[in-house]
């Protein structure tokens, strides 16, 4: 491989690090060995030179001035955010000597590492830090907070995560965006949707909870209560049936399920959805019959509506819709709810799970942090975090940072910035930005797999999470080769995966020499699908066997605290999760926190545009500026973003969002909680009823 490090002035090939679909590749221009300038690759077939503005300023994230430098170790009172200066010696040996005293007192499995996809390289996300703990021994991580509980309901309908090429859906002649504000989260599809739009004549049709950027873009938004988007599925099923708009051939060659299925929806008559989505009857038979004779049509399938209560059967049966009208065997025709099957690396060999010697090790679900961190049965003494921040992520979030708090708990956090969770630490340690690492990348939406090679020296003192669980398994004595492997030689065997037939003629130089590689795919259908009968599984004995319907089927959403709004914290436009939130520049473009609200609301409850309101329940209170209008339905209020912690202001939402699982998968169900909202009066305390 080329030496781009040693190269101080050019340009530089190199992809975006980010948990998005889009995964641009990006051309990184140089000048005396620090990136002046991060812009789009115009030659990647599908992102095309464009990039958000997320990318587009992510110098100012790099070389931010409080950007950590060194290893730092706590001097004052957790969550005071007081450090002084260490060695990384000094770190790793505190560590190591701190994690072998509690394996001797509590077992290794009262250690438990907490990570996501802060960086999305396969080798510093789920490479040598899966190796090191499940070598050490301690608790699993159930990695669920974003797309788990979709995943298993489309796998019940599909068999894995395949989809239809994105590239292909400039041929689509009608296009929905169900449950995903892709112009801030998904941007290049919007970009094909547009070009579809011009030279098809493509319709687009956005059906979410809030008429966000993506909303305005549509040529018909359909705002849908919260939650209620499986029956809308339902319906339009029931009238496709009812009139004859399907596709009978491919419903008997490709499906099993459809008489079945036929007979299941006659009880979702529109009048019935309507009265549980409140889209208007009328509205639910012009959609239903758009979709039943527009060819090829096209679904994006968001993740907003699986992150609530019932998320994975909406997918499992909103995934059913393109099998009706045999929109699989047409070009631009089917869905995407994601592509990684497609991309798929030899994770056995990246883990190495065979390293963890109890099998029956405890495994904890993220969405649950709150809760294993206050469990005196069997505590957790010991959390490392990277790649993570879950004092502000994490559902319930009052609730972890009381976990976080416990002077019994080990914490040591990996990562760029001093965030909300490292101010709980007792050991932070400097991370590198993926600029400053080697990596493979996969992306999850498009079918290119993309390489990052070193472009800059790590910043300072800073370690990649590859060099610390190194640096971690010698202290800790672990003798085993695999620990010593290189970034390169680790991606050149993950290409070897044995059962991924659309990169088996690849190789690691093919990929070096090429810097990206598109899976070689072909149509679903003709095919045999990785579902039990081969086949779309309208009907899935799997899923009767794991306790569920085996027909797609609305399930309301919970109530446990009969509070009057349901209330939906959906991303923003700057910032991705809480990466950015700290960075001026992204805090100018997004300005400040809101909540929309009906005017229907507003009025009732005496609260002016522009004044500002106190959002609560049981868990905790946000103070947010009031947006009114008829952006959301009435009995819905809706945030944009996770704020950084800024004093003097109540913003931290997480603190409202329930930590109960989603029905499939232990997903997250950020969106199904439920608040009050008052105007707010400075003289109130925290968390009144």
């Amino acid at each position: 491989m080329t030496d781009f490090v040693k190269q101080t002035t050019g340009v530089f090939p190199s992809v975006c690090s980010l948990d998005c679909p889009d995964q641009c590749g990006l051309l990184l221009h140089k000048e005396n060995g620090r990136i002046v300038k991060v812009e789009g690759d115009p030659n990647h077939p599908v992102t095309k030179g464009n990039i958000c503005n997320k990318v587009r300023h992510m110098t100012e994230r790099i070389y931010h001035r409080d950007r950590l430098r060194y290893p730092l170790k706590r001097i004052g009172a957790k969550g005071e955010g007081k450090f002084t200066r260490i060695s990384w010696e000094e770190a790793v040996d505190t560590i190591a000597s701190r994690w072998k005293k509690q394996i001797k007192e509590y077992g290794s499995e009262s250690i438990l590492p907490y990570s996501f996809y802060g960086n999305m390289g396969r080798l510093n996300a789920e490479g040598m830090d899966r190796r090191f703990f499940h070598r050490l021994g301690a608790s699993k991580l159930d990695r669920t907070i974003c797309a788990s509980a979709g995943s298993i309901g489309y796998k019940y309908t599909m068999g894995d995560s395949l989809g239809i090429d994105p590239e292909d859906t400039i041929h689509s002649k009608l296009i929905i965006f169900w449950g995903i504000n892709a112009v801030s989260t998904n941007m290049h599809q919007v970009a094909l949707a547009q070009q579809a739009r011009k030279q098809n004549g493509a319709k687009i049709i956005v059906i979410d909870v809030h008429k966000n950027q993506t909303g305005r873009f549509a040529d018909w938004f359909i705002p849908i209560k919260p939650g209620t988007d499986s029956a809308l599925a339902l319906g339009i099923i029931n009238i496709l049936f009812a009139e004859d708009m399907i596709d009978h051939d491919f419903l008997d060659t490709y499906t099993i399920g459809k008489d079945e299925l036929r007979q299941h929806v006659l009880q979702y008559d529109a009048q019935s959805v309507a009265e549980i989505t409140g889209v208007p009857v009328n509205d639910i038979y012009k959609l239903a019959r758009m979709y039943g004779k527009a060819s090829p049509s096209f679904i994006r399938i968001g993740n907003g509506p699986q992150h609530h209560d019932n998320g994975g059967m909406f997918v499992r049966t909103i995934s059913c819709l393109p099998a009706l009208t045999g929109q699989w065997l047409l070009k631009g025709g089917g869905a995407i709810k994601g592509n990684s099957g497609y991309l798929a690396s030899d994770t056995d060999y990246l883990q190495r799970a065979d390293l963890l010697k109890n099998k029956s090790t405890r495994i904890i679900n993220m969405n649950l942090l709150g809760e294993a961190l206050h469990d005196v049965t069997q505590p957790v003494k010991s959390l490392f975090v990277y790649s993570c921040n879950p004092a502000v992520v994490a559902p319930n979030a009052n609730k972890v940072r009381e976990g976080l708090k416990r002077e019994d708990l080990f914490l040591v956090v990996h990562d760029l910035f001093l965030t909300e969770t490292a101010k709980f630490a007792d050991i932070v340690l400097p991370a590198t930005s993926s600029y400053e690492n080697m990596d493979f990348y996969t992306s999850y939406w498009h079918q290119y797999i993309q390489l990052q090679q070193s472009i800059i020296e790590p910043y300072n003192e800073s370690k990649s999470n590859v060099d610390v669980f190194r640096l971690l398994a010698n202290v800790m004595g672990f003798k085993e080769e695999l620990f010593q492997e290189s970034e390169a030689e680790m991606a050149a065997h993950s290409f070897k995966h044995p059962n991924n037939v659309y990169l088996e003629h690849f190789t690691f130089e093919e990929l070096v020499e090429h810097h990206y590689l598109k899976a070689k795919i072909k149509p679903l259908f003709p095919g045999h699908l990785p579902t039990p009968s081969g086949k779309i599984e309208l009907y899935s004995e799997k899923m009767q066997e794991d306790g569920f319907p085996a027909l797609p089927t609305y399930v309301p959403l919970k109530d446990d605290s009969g509070l009057p709004f349901l209330y939906v914290p959906a991303p923003n436009h700057n910032y991705l999760n809480s990466t950015f939130s700290n960075i001026e520049k992204h805090q100018k473009m997004e300005k400040e926190a809101k909540l929309y609200m009906n005017h229907q609301d507003a009025l009732y409850l005496g609260i002016k545009a522009g004044e500002m309101v106190r959002i609560w329940n049981k868990q905790g209170e946000c103070v947010l500026k009031a947006e009114i209008g008829e952006s959301v339905l009435p009995g819905v209020v809706v945030s944009q973003g996770i704020w950084a912690d800024q004093e003097g202001k109540k913003q931290l939402i997480n603190a409202l969002t329930p930590d109960r699982l989603s029905d499939m998968g232990g997903g997250a169900t950020f969106f199904s909680g439920r608040v009050a909202v008052q105007r707010w009066q400075r003289s109130e305390s925290l968390n009144k009823e």
